[in-house]
C-alpha cells in the first residue's frame, strides 16, 4: 500500500518507515549535486549547523533541466548517489533527515542511516520526465553560479519514491532480490512452471511509470 507523506519528515516518520515501502511525497525539498554538497559542507563547518534551514529536510540528488511544457522543469530524475556519501554523512551529523537518489550506497552511509537517524529514498531510472510532473515550484536558494547544481527549493506533489534504507538497518537492495529469489525457489519446488510474480516493489515501480 502506498503511503502519502507530508514533508518535512517527522521523527515518527523516520522511525516507522521501512525499506521497500512506496511513498508519495508532498511538500518542500531541496535539490543538490556534487558541487552543492561541497559548498554546503563549507558553510556547515563554519557555523556548526546546516545553512538555509536544511535541518530535518530532504535533499534530492537532482540536476533539473530548464522549464518545459508549463512545468518548472522538463525533467528531474535522480542521479547516482554513492559519490555523495562522504558529504552526506557529515551533513547528517548536522541534522539532515533524508536523501533521494539512485543506486546502492556505501556501508558507511547505511550505518549513518541507523545511527543519526536518516533514511535514503530512491526513484525509478528513466522516469525523469514523469518525476518532473510532480514538482510544482522551483526556486534558487543559493549558489546560482552553479547552474543546474545550484541549491534549489522545490515543492513536491505526490512525488513517487521507495524507501531504500531505513533507520533500522533495512536495505531494499538486499531484501528485494532475496524475496524474489525465495518466491522463485518456492514455486520451483512446488513444480510451478510459470515465472514468479514480481515482488511488491517491482509492481510499484511499474505503477510509477504509468
Amino acid at each position: 500500500m502506498i503511503r502519502r507523506i507530508n514533508l518535512p519528515f517527522s521523527k515518527g516518520d523516520l522511525r516507522d518507515l521501512r525499506a521497500g515501502e512506496e511513498l508519495f511525497l508532498t511538500g518542500p525539498a531541496f535539490t543538490v549535486r556534487d558541487a552543492t554538497c561541497l559548498r554546503l559542507l563549507e558553510e556547515a563547518r563554519a557555523q556548526q549547523s546546516l545553512p538555509y534551514e536544511l535541518a530535518g529536510q530532504l535533499l534530492c540528488y537532482i540536476g533539473p533541466t530548464p522549464p518545459a511544457a508549463g512545468r518548472p522543469h522538463g525533467a528531474a530524475g535522480p542521479t547516482t548517489a554513492r559519490r555523495m556519501d562522504r558529504a552526506t554523512i557529515e551533513l547528517a551529523n548536522y541534522g539532515l533527515a533524508a536523501t533521494f537518489g539512485k543506486g546502492e550506497r556505501s556501508e558507511a552511509l547505511r550505518q549513518a542511516c541507523r545511527e543519526r537517524p536518516m533514511i535514503y529514498l530512491v526513484g525509478i531510472g528513466g522516469a525523469a520526465a514523469l518525476a518532473a510532473t510532480h514538482i510544482t515550484v522551483s526556486e534558487v536558494v543559493a549558489y546560482p553560479e552553479l547552474g543546474p547544481e545550484a541549491l534549489r527549493r522545490i515543492e513536491l506533489e505526490g512525488f513517487p519514491v521507495f524507501v531504500a534504507y531505513d533507520t533500522q538497518g533495512g536495505d531494499l537492495y538486499q531484501e528485494g532480490p532475496a524475496a524474489h529469489r525465495a518466491q522463485y525457489l518456492s514455486q520451483r519446488a512446488a513444480g510451478t512452471s510459470a515465472a514468479p510474480a514480481l515482488p511488491s516493489t517491482s509492481k510499484a515501480a511499474e505503477r510509477c511509470h504509468v
